[in-house]
């Protein structure tokens, strides 16, 4: 078994192994390692309700709704929009490789646990393959490099390309308490700002999360059994970042720099 077929076994036994004292709760079957709520490896437990309330613009608000709404859908294999986006998100993938089958095998080269990948959706919604794709389209250079484990010296069990993404996708709307009427956190506050000016800013800074996060990722030398500790580390990165006073907008975090680099 090569590198990348080690890294989908070890999706599973990520999920058996984890250790007790975390503060995620991990279920059993293919959501396993995904999820929403405390269903997210990246979860960090239920907080107080006693959290300051934000007042927003009606841009703002108008924004955060729309962004709910995406938030809301969940994948559905019997759309054919859903159906061809996740298509679409193989052929800019792979452009050199022909998808015999929506459930195919072939997915596993993407980092799926298995040959259908809606059965992961089910942690992050339709909006978590709306990033993936986004990311595909807007930073090629990147994704790839990601998805093909490019840069640094990887680790011999790996973590899976598109399941990492689907808790990245989790992970932001937990930090950004995007599931709140109104941001309870400066950090969630601060992201609105950014998103009534760039009405793309979740998927952009899903870009520049998920190449932190495989940063992070080397920085630690981390493998699988690492990956709560990376997307915990990922985190508190992120959100020192995003209430930097100097930030004006997401193309200003220093992780950008990151994702720049790669830019076509």
């Amino acid at each position: 078994m090569d590198d990348r077929g080690r890294s989908f076994v070890a999706v599973r036994r990520i999920s058996q192994s984890l250790d007790g004292g975390n503060d995620c709760e991990v279920g059993a079957g293919s959501a396993a390692w995904l999820g929403r709520g405390l269903s997210c490896v990246c979860a960090q437990g239920s907080e107080t309700d006693a959290r300051p309330s934000f007042d927003l613009s009606i841009a703002q608000e108008h924004c955060l709704q729309r962004l709910q709404y995406r938030i809301d859908v969940s994948y559905d294999s019997s759309l054919p929009e859903h159906k061809k986006t996740l298509m679409t998100l193989w052929t800019t993938a792979f452009p050199e490789e022909h998808l015999r089958d929506l459930i195919s095998d072939q997915w596993k080269e993407m980092g799926w646990q298995g040959k259908d990948p809606s059965t992961d959706f089910r942690g992050g919604g339709y909006i978590s393959l709306e990033n993936l794709l986004y990311f595909a389209r807007n930073f090629p250079k990147s994704f790839q490099a990601l998805l093909r484990k490019q840069e640094g010296h990887r680790a011999l069990w790996e973590y899976p390309f598109a399941v990492a993404g689907v808790n990245i996708t989790c992970m932001l709307i937990q930090i950004l308490d995007l599931e709140a009427v109104k941001p309870r956190t400066f950090v969630g506050a601060t992201f609105l700002k950014f998103l009534a000016e760039n009405e793309s800013a979740f998927d952009l800074l899903y870009c520049i999360t998920f190449k932190l996060m495989d940063h992070q990722w080397l920085g630690m030398r981390a493998s699988y059994m690492d990956f709560n500790a990376v997307m915990k580390a990922t985190r508190r990165r992120l959100e020192k970042e995003l209430v930097q006073d100097n930030i004006t907008r997401l193309e200003d975090l220093p992780s950008y720099s990151l994702l720049s680099c790669c830019s076509p």
